[in-house]
């Protein structure tokens, strides 16, 4: 497939709503834009300084050197030196930087009428994310979207190798929302989110701003693409 919007595959995972009544949703990407463009740069780099206040920076691999991601160096030194306070510090350190970027990031266009419509409906609705769950209440509580999931955010925890696309986030949250993995439908919008999603057994509907978005999710097996959630919402059969 290398149709964004395609009508008939958005009618099936729209139908499986319906159905199913358990929707999964990723945070940065399909909720809001956490880090936009480049912004994460400066927090990676924090995370960094961090590392080498500790005389650690032998520890961080060359991709860790120079991401921007801070989630990155977090893993990288988790994998070195699981628990340690260092891991514990960077931790800390990230979530207080989610929090700050979560005050202002951008809205996904349509995404929080489309929370909104769905626990209306009474669906069953989580966030599933390998960001902070402090960061993702702080979105929630500025979009006044709380109420709508119920307090059901499942986030990074203090095992960093338990990220997506490690499955716990979204089994976590299956069996908090007493659902079975038949029934639920993830939006996503990274290769990770994909191979977690695969690896619960949960359907999964990737996110994508443009073509080159789409164009990786298609080539990991992404089934099926939006990027218009104002559109799949208007699909929805109620």
């Amino acid at each position: 497939m290398s149709v964004l919007d395609d009508e008939d595959l958005l009618l099936g995972a729209a139908k499986q709503i319906v159905n199913g009544r358990c929707v999964l949703f990723d945070f940065d990407g399909p909720l809001c834009r956490l880090f936009p463009g480049r912004s994460s740069g400066p927090l990676a780099d924090t995370l960094r300084g961090i590392v080498a206040e500790h005389g650690a920076s032998g520890l961080l691999p060359p991709a860790a050197l120079v991401s921007i991601d801070p989630q990155d160096v977090l893993r990288a030194v988790d994998l070195a030196r699981p628990g340690s306070e260092l891991v514990a510090a960077l931790e800390a350190r990230l979530v207080e930087g989610e929090i700050e970027a979560a005050l202002s990031a951008p809205p996904t266009r349509g995404a929080s009428p489309l929370v909104r419509r769905l626990a209306k409906e009474g669906v069953r609705i989580a966030v599933t994310t390998n960001n902070s769950p402090e960061a993702v209440d702080t979105y929630l509580r500025r979009m006044r979207l709380r109420r709508c999931f119920a307090g059901h955010l499942y986030g990074r925890t203090d095992n960093p190798r338990r990220l997506k696309p490690h499955p716990d986030c979204l089994d976590r949250a299956l069996h908090a929302l007493g659902a079975d993995t038949q029934d639920a439908l993830m939006f996503g919008d990274t290769v990770t989110d994909l191979a977690a999603a695969e690896a619960a057994g949960v359907q999964f509907v990737g996110y994508a701003r443009d073509a080159d978005e789409a164009k990786e999710l298609w080539e990991a097996g992404a089934p099926v693409v939006l990027s218009r959630f104002d559109h799949f919402s208007a699909m929805i059969p109620w």
